[in-house]
C-alpha cells in the first residue's frame, strides 16, 4: 500500500502503502515546509482481547491470532451491494481442511450480521449441511463456529455463511464513496480497502496474510452500474428483480487483504503490454480524460518489472481505479490497484511537474507490490517491511530506468532523512518488530517500514553491487512465489549469491570474473555474511552515528547509537555492521570499509585535506567529523562546492543539524555551513537547506512569541531586525497578519526589513526563476518551491508578479491558463484577501483537476483570517464539498499556520472520538494529525497540555506511538530552544551576514 495518503498538502518531500508517493502527495514537496513543517506519520495501540462472547457465553479462543489447524483453500463469495440503502448482503463459502481434530472453527468477522452458518462435508453443493452455532467476540473481531462433532483430519469441508452489513462510513472495509458530476448530481459507488485487517468487514474470513487461498467472486448489481474485481469478468447473468450477477474468474492463491471489488459507473481506457496483459485505468466519467498518463506509465512499468524480476506478471489484466474517497495514497490489490484520484489522474492542462513525478512513483510502487507483497507475502505484519520497504525501494529502481527524465534517484536519500527523524526517537521500533492487534498492525505503516526499509535495501545493493543484489532478490521471489516469508528467509537467500562480476557454478561456489568491481573486491576480501550484517539493521531500532577523526594518514572511526536530544547518550549496546564509503580530496573514487566493531582505524595511502563519508548518502548513518573535519568541509563548500555531488552536499547540511541536536556541533557552525547556499543551484541541497532552516522559526513561533512580542513592542530596531531576519513567517498586507501588525506597532509603520534571511540567502537563485513551465522536472519543481517561498515571505518582485497573474486569472473567471508550476505561488498570494479567498473557494467547488484543488486547498489554509480557517476545519470534516479525506491535510496545514495552530489543536481535542471512528485508531491518518498539530510546540506549558489531554484518553489513545513521538519531540524542541535561541540571535547579528 502506498501510505502517502495526503497528496493534497504534502509536508514531506517524496513518499509513508502508498501511501504518499513522492510523497504524492503530488509532491507539493516543500510547500508545507515553507509555511508548515514536516512531521512523521506513525500509529497507535489498543486494548487487550477478551475471552467472552457477545452473548456472555465463554468464547473458545483467547488469542488475537487465529489457530493454525484450520486451513482455508478456496472462497466462493457472492455479494450484493445496494447503493440506495447503503447496505450489502452476501454468502461466503470457504473450503477448508483441519490438521487436527476440532469441533471449533475460529475466523474473523467485524460489524457483520450473520444469519446462518453451516458446514458441508466435502466440496460439492449437494452435500448435506449441518447448522453451526455461532459465537461472536467483537473485541477480537472473531467468530467461533461450533460443530456437533470434531472435523476429520485431512477431509475437505465447506463452511457456508449468510450475512449482511452496512456499507462502511469510514475508508476501510466495503465502504461508500461519492462524487459530484459537472451538473451537480451526487452519485454513489462502493469500493473496498482491506489492508491490513478489514476484509473481515466485507465477508467472514481467515483474515491473516499467511492464510492464502484462491477466490471466486460474484457481484450482484443494478444494470446501470459496473462491477470490477481482481480477475476478468467471465460472464454476466440476469437474476431476480432485474439485477445483474457478474461472475469473475478464479484468482491465484493470495491473502485476504488483496481481495478487491468496486461497484460504480466508472469509465475506462485500456492498453496491452508486450506480453499480452490488458492494463486499464478506471475513473468517474468526467475525469476519464485524465487517465492517459497513468495508463502509459503503468504499461511501461509493468513491462519493466516483468523483465527485471524475470517472472511474468501472473494475471491476465491489471486495473488501476481512481476512487473519489480514499484514505491513503493507493493500494496494491492483485489485479485491481486502487488510488486516491490525485495519485492517478493527470490533467495535462493544469497538473504540475511534481504531480507527474508523484503519480509515476505511486503507480510504480503499487505495481512493484504485484511481486513483492502479492506473489511473495510476509508471513505476519511484524515483517511488513518485506512488502513496503521493497516496494518503496523499487519505485526508484524502476522509475530511474523507465522515466530517466524525472531523475528520481536524486530524491531517494530524502526518504532516509524522513526515516531518521522517527528512528532517532526512543519511541521508534525495529524494522521487524512484534505486533498483535489491528491497531498495532496499522501502526507498522510508518517511515520505519517504508523508508528505512528502502534505505537499508539500497545500502545493501550499493555494498553487494547492483547485479548481485538483483540476482538475490530474483532467487527470493522464485523460491517463495505464492508463499509467505519471514525476515530471515530474505537474508538466507541473499547469502547464497555471488559478488557482482563473479560466476556461480552448480556446486554453489563462486569464481572471480576477469574484471571485478570495487564493491565485489571489497566484500570478497571482508568475507560476506549478509544475514548477520542485515540483522543489525532490521532487529534493532535506530541507526549509528559514525565519528571520524583524521590524524595524518590514520582515520579513527567510532560508532555509537544516535540518540536525539542527548549530548552523551548512555551506551545502548547496539552495534551495526556499517558498510562505510568515502572519498577524499586526493581521490573521488569511492572507497569502502566494513565497520563491524565499536572502533577501528583505516590507513589512507596519503594525507588528505578533507574526507567525506557516506558517499551520495547511500548508507543509513550520519557522520561527525571531529577536530577540524567540519571546518575543512565547510571551506570546501565555500570555495568549490561542486567538488562533491549534490547529494553529498545535501547530506552534509542534514548531518550538521542532526549533530546540533545532540550537542556534537554548534548551531553557529551549522548555520555557517548553510551560507554556501548563496551559490547553490541544485534542487536537493536547496531543499535540504529549507528543511533544516524553516523549522527553526516554526519552533520559535510555537512559543507564542511571548518574549519576542515584548521586545517588538519596544522601539528596538536591532532586536526587530534579528527577529525578522530569522523569520520565515508570512508577512501579509492584510491586518490579520500577526507579524505585520506587531511590526507596525513596533516601528510606527511597515517594517523596513522585509527580506528574511532565507530570501537574502537564495535571492540570486530566486531572481533567475522564470514564470514559465520550461526546463527539466527538477528545475520546474525547484522553481515552484522557490517562488512560493519568495511570495509568502513577501519578496516584492515575486508578490507583484503573483498579484498580477491572480488579477488576470480572477478577471477571466478562472479560465485563464496559468503556468502550472507557478500556480501555487499565485494562489498563495491571492488567498490573502477576503475577496481572493472567496473566489478561490468558488473555483475549488467546480474544479475537476486534483492538482488545482490541492493547490487551492493549500492557499486557503495559509490565510491569516481565523474565521476562514475555522470554517475550513468545520467544512472539511463535514465532507460535503471538501471531502473528508482531505481533512488530515487541512488540519495539519492549519496546525502549521501561526494564526491557525491553536484552532487546529483545539479541533483535534474536541473531535477526537469522531476522528478515531472515521480514520481508525492506530492509522497513519490519526498519527499524521497528532504530530501535525503538536510537534512544533516548544514550551513547557504546551507540553503539559499535550500530556494531560492524551493521558485522559486512556485506551482510546493514551498509548499511541504517535503520542509518544510527539511528546518526545516537544521535549527535544524545548531543550533545543533553551540551548540555541540566544546563539541564533547573536549569529544573525554577526558580520557574516553582510556577505549575503
Amino acid at each position: 500500500m502506498d501510505k502517502r495518503p495526503f497528496s493534497a498538502i504534502s509536508s514531506k518531500m517524496i513518499s509513508p502503502s502508498i501511501k504518499w508517493p513522492f510523497s504524492t502527495r503530488p509532491l507539493l514537496l516543500l510547500s508545507l515546509l515553507i509555511l508548515l513543517m514536516v512531521a512523521t506519520p506513525s500509529s497507535c495501540q489498543s486494548r487487550e482481547p477478551t475471552s467472552s462472547s457477545s452473548n456472555g457465553a465463554p468464547f473458545p479462543w483467547n488469542k488475537m491470532r487465529l489457530p493454525e489447524h484450520i486451513i482455508p483453500a478456496h472462497y466462493d463469495l457472492m455479494i450484493h451491494a445496494n447503493l440506495t440503502t447503503l447496505t450489502f448482503g452476501g454468502t461466503t463459502q470457504i473450503e477448508i481442511t483441519a490438521s487436527k481434530p476440532t469441533s471449533t472453527i475460529i475466523l474473523h468477522s467485524h460489524h457483520l450480521q450473520i444469519s446462518k452458518a453451516a458446514l458441508r462435508k466435502g466440496g460439492g453443493q449437494m452435500q448435506a449441511e449441518e447448522l453451526l452455532r455461532v459465537l461472536e467476540n467483537p473485541p477480537q473481531e472473531q467468530i467461533a463456529l461450533l460443530a456437533s462433532k470434531p472435523l476429520v483430519v485431512g477431509h475437505p469441508y465447506t463452511i457456508v455463511i449468510d450475512y449482511a452489513g452496512n456499507l462502511s462510513g469510514s475508508f476501510h472495509g466495503f465502504y461508500k464513496s461519492t462524487y459530484r458530476t459537472k451538473e451537480g448530481e451526487v452519485r454513489v459507488l462502493a469500493s473496498t480497502q482491506f489492508e491490513p485487517t478489514a476484509a473481515r468487514m466485507a465477508f467472514p474470513c481467515f483474515d491473516e496474510p499467511a492464510f492464502k487461498a484462491s477466490f471466486s467472486i460474484k457481484i450482484i448489481r443494478e444494470p446501470r452500474h459496473l462491477a470490477i474485481s481482481n480477475m476478468p469478468l467471465v460472464k454476466s447473468v440476469t437474476v431476480a428483480g432485474g439485477l445483474v450477477e457478474d461472475h469473475f474468474d478464479v484468482t491465484v492463491k493470495m491473502s485476504t487483504y488483496l481481495v478487491a471489488f468496486i461497484v460504480s459507473d466508472f469509465k475506462s481506457v485500456s492498453k496491452m503490454t508486450k506480453s499480452g496483459v490488458k492494463v486499464s485505468v478506471y475513473a468517474v466519467p468526467d475525469k476519464i480524460n485524465q487517465a492517459d498518463y497513468a495508463l502509459n506509465a503503468a504499461v511501461t512499468l509493468l513491462e519493466f518489472y516483468e523483465d527485471y524480476f524475470s517472472i511474468p506478471y501472473p494475471l491476465p489484466k491489471q486495473d488501476l481505479a481512481a476512487i473519489p474517497d480514499f484514505q491513503s495514497g493507493a493500494m496494491e490489490n492483485w489485479g485491481l490497484t486502487t488510488y486516491r484520484e490525485s495519485s492517478l489522474l493527470f490533467d495535462a492542462e493544469k497538473s504540475s511537474a511534481s504531480s507527474k513525478l508523484g503519480i509515476t512513483m505511486v503507480v510504480s510502487h503499487e505495481l512493484a507490490h504485484q511481486w513483492f507483497g502479492n506473489l511473495v507475502t510476509m508471513e505476519w505484519w511484524n515483517d511488513l517491511w518485506l512488502n513496503e520497504g521493497f516496494a518503496k525501494f523499487m519505485e526508484f529502481v524502476s522509475v530511474s530506468v523507465t522515466h530517466p527524465e524525472l531523475k528520481v534517484e536524486d530524491y531517494f536519500f530524502g526518504k532516509c532523512f524522513d526515516a531518521m527523524e522517527v528512528d532517532a526517537l526512543n519511541s521508534s521500533h525495529p524494522v521487524s518488530t512484534p505486533v498483535e492487534n489491528p491497531a498495532q498492525i496499522r501502526e507498522m505503516f510508518d517511515e520505519v517500514s517504508y523508508d528505512k526499509g528502502a534505505c537499508i535495501l539500497n545500502m545493501l545493493r550499493d555494498y553487494l553491487g547492483a547485479d548481485a543484489f538483483k540476482s538475490g532478490i530474483i532467487k527470493y521471489l522464485q523460491k517463495y512465489s505464492y508463499k509467505n516469508t519471514k525476515n530471515e528467509d530474505l537474508w538466507n537467500t541473499m547469502a547464497s549469491i555471488c559478488p557482482t562480476d563473479d560466476t556461480q557454478h552448480m556446486d554453489g561456489f563462486c569464481s572471480r570474473g576477469e574484471h571485478s568491481s570495487s564493491s565485489a573486491q571489497h566484500w570478497r576480501r571482508e568475507g560476506l555474511d549478509v544475514k548477520t550484517m542485515m540483522n543489525t539493521w532490521t532487529l534493532q531500532k535506530g541507526f549509528p552515528l559514525i565519528t571520524v577523526s583524521v590524524r595524518g594518514r590514520n582515520v579513527h572511526m567510532k560508532q555509537e547509537s544516535y540518540a536525539k536530544g542527548v549530548a552523551d547518550a548512555p551506551e545502548t549496546g547496539f552495534l551495526w555492521h556499517v558498510p562505510l564509503t568515502y572519498i577524499t580530496s586526493k581521490s573521488d573514487a569511492v572507497q569502502r570499509f566494513l565497520l563491524k566493531t565499536r572502533t577501528d582505524v583505516l590507513i589512507l595511502p596519503e594525507e588528505v585535506e578533507w574526507i567525506k563519508f557516506n558517499v551520495r548518502m547511500n548508507g543509513y548513518y550520519i557522520v561527525h567529523y571531529e577536530d577540524d573535519g567540519w571546518d575543512s568541509l565547510i571551506g570546501l563548500l565555500k570555495e568549490t562546492h561542486t567538488a562533491i555531488s549534490s547529494n553529498d552536499r545535501a547530506s552534509l547540511i542534514n548531518n550538521a543539524f542532526q549533530l546540533v541536536s545532540i550537542g556534537k556541533l554548534s548551531i553557529e557552525k551549522a548555520l555557517d555551513l548553510t551560507l554556501y547556499l548563496k551559490h547553490e543551484t541544485e534542487i536537493m541541497p536547496v531543499f535540504q537547506g529549507l528543511n533544516e532552516l524553516i523549522p527553526i522559526y516554526k519552533l520559535m513561533e510555537k512559543r507564542d512569541m511571548n518574549e519576542v512580542e515584548t521586545q517588538f513592542k519596544k522601539p528596538n530596531r536591532k532586536v526587530l531586525k534579528v527577529w525578522v531576519g530569522l523569520s520565515f513567517k508570512k508577512q501579509r498586507p492584510s491586518p490579520e497578519g500577526v507579524l505585520s501588525s506587531v511590526n507596525h506597532e513596533a516601528t510606527g509603520g511597515r517594517c523596513g526589513f522585509s527580506e528574511a534571511f532565507l530570501i537574502r540567502l537564495l535571492r540570486d537563485l530566486i531572481d533567475k526563476q522564470t514564470w514559465t513551465d520550461e526546463g527539466s522536472v527538477s528545475e520546474r519543481v525547484l522553481r515552484s518551491q522557490l517562488l512560493l517561498l519568495a511570495c509568502v515571505r513577501k519578496y516584492q518582485p515575486c508578490v507583484q508578479k503573483a498579484e498580477g497573474y491572480f488579477r488576470q486569472w480572477q478577471e477571466a473567471d478562472g479560465n485563464l491558463s496559468l503556468p502550472d508550476d507557478v500556480t501555487l505561488a499565485v494562489f498563495a498570494v491571492g488567498a490573502q484577501t477576503l475577496e481572493g479567498w472567496d473566489f478561490l473557494y468558488s473555483k475549488y467547488q467546480s474544479s475537476l483537476s486534483s492538482t488545482e484543488k490541492n493547490q487551492i486547498e493549500f492557499a486557503l489554509c495559509i490565510s491569516q483570517n481565523k474565521e476562514k480557517l475555522q470554517w475550513l476545519l468545520d467544512q472539511s470534516f463535514k465532507g460535503d464539498v471538501i471531502k473528508t479525506q482531505e481533512f488530515p491535510n487541512i488540519l495539519r496545514a492549519i496546525g502549521r499556520n501561526p494564526v491557525g495552530y491553536p484552532l487546529a489543536w483545539q479541533f483535534l481535542r474536541e473531535n477526537w472520538n469522531k476522528l478515531v471512528q472515521k480514520f481508525g485508531l492506530g492509522s497513519n491518518s490519526i498519527a499524521y494529525m497528532v504530530t501535525g498539530t503538536t510537534n512544533q510546540f516548544s514550551t513547557r506549558a504546551r507540553l503539559e497540555e499535550v500530556k494531560e489531554f492524551f493521558s485522559s484518553l486512556k485506551e482510546n489513545g493514551s498509548q499511541l506511538r504517535c503520542v509518544q513521538q510527539t511528546i518526545e519531540t516537544i521535549e527535544e524542541n524545548i531543550r533545543w530552544m533553551d540551548k540555541n535561541f540566544d546563539k541564533i540571535k547573536a549569529w544573525l547579528q554577526s558580520e557574516k551576514l553582510n556577505l549575503l
